[in-house]
């Protein structure tokens, strides 16, 4: 499909996503009215979109950005989590986040995430689950899940995969604590940081043409070696999911909810 057209959108009342391929480089940009946060339908919709251009011979890197010069990703909808009413309802939303990482694990080709903005908890995932981030300075992060009553469960094993437990620790256990884009470069999340936007959009392009100009079947086999160890992943991310489905049903959580 992708390789007949050199761009396409996707767009609907919660949310869009566009592609475009050019010279092997497809950049997928997601995008919604609330900071770019995630219902499950773009969710549903993003990762459906890695799986093409992973199979699509074509395609040779992957760049993974949002819309706008403000807030890269602010993680689950908060309005789909006060919909949910049922354990059921909560396990399949958070799976949606499982679903995304293990898609952008097993994809075969590089995915490089563009950061240019804050990020908060399941963001954090996306980007953790990149197996390359370039940022701005403005690029902080955040992961605010224990302060509303849950926890980042689904998206923990792909951000300890990039930072350590200690860092971990660090960025969860004080949720309500932004930590700077020099925090996140300094624990592994982003490989480099940039004082603009037009500096960090010349970065990707130098990296992704790089990438794109090397043997495809040498890459493939790279990103095997990059996620060995991590082929339990499709079982564990569900299983997280269910713990905060679960979670996601307190009042706690609840009142946090609609706090924010």
């Amino acid at each position: 499909l992708y390789s007949k057209i050199s761009a396409m959108a996707l767009h609907n009342s919660t949310g869009s996503i566009s592609i475009s391929i050019e010279a092997t480089i497809a950049t997928v940009e997601f995008g919604h009215p609330a900071s770019n946060s995630f219902p499950s339908s773009l969710l549903k919709e993003l990762t459906t979109t890695i799986e093409t251009l992973g199979h699509n011979p074509e395609v040779g890197v992957v760049v993974l950005k949002s819309q706008g010069t403000a807030t890269f990703c602010a993680g689950a909808s908060f309005d789909e989590l006060l919909a949910v009413t049922t354990e059921a309802e909560g396990k399949t939303f958070f799976s949606g986040f499982a679903h995304l990482i293990n898609a952008m694990r097993k994809c075969p080709k590089i995915i490089v995430g563009r950061v240019q903005g804050k990020t908060v908890g399941g963001g954090v995932g996306i980007a953790a689950a990149c197996d390359y981030v370039l940022a701005t300075h403005e690029a902080s992060v955040k992961l605010s899940e224990l302060s509303i009553g849950i926890g980042p469960f689904v998206i923990e094993p792909a951000v300890s995969r990039k930072i350590g437990k200690t860092a971990l620790a660090e960025l969860s256990l004080v949720a309500g604590e932004w930590k700077s884009a020099a925090w996140a470069k300094e624990k592994g999340l982003f490989a480099n940081t940039f004082a603009t936007i037009e500096k960090l959009d010349e970065a990707v392009s130098i990296l992704t043409h790089q990438l794109a100009s090397y043997n495809p079947e040498a890459v493939t086999e790279m990103k095997k070696v990059l996620w060995e160890g991590t082929e339990h992943w499709d079982n564990l991310l569900v299983e997280r999911a269910t713990i905060t489905g679960k979670l996601v049903l307190s009042e706690a959580t609840k009142s946090a909810l609609k706090r924010n």
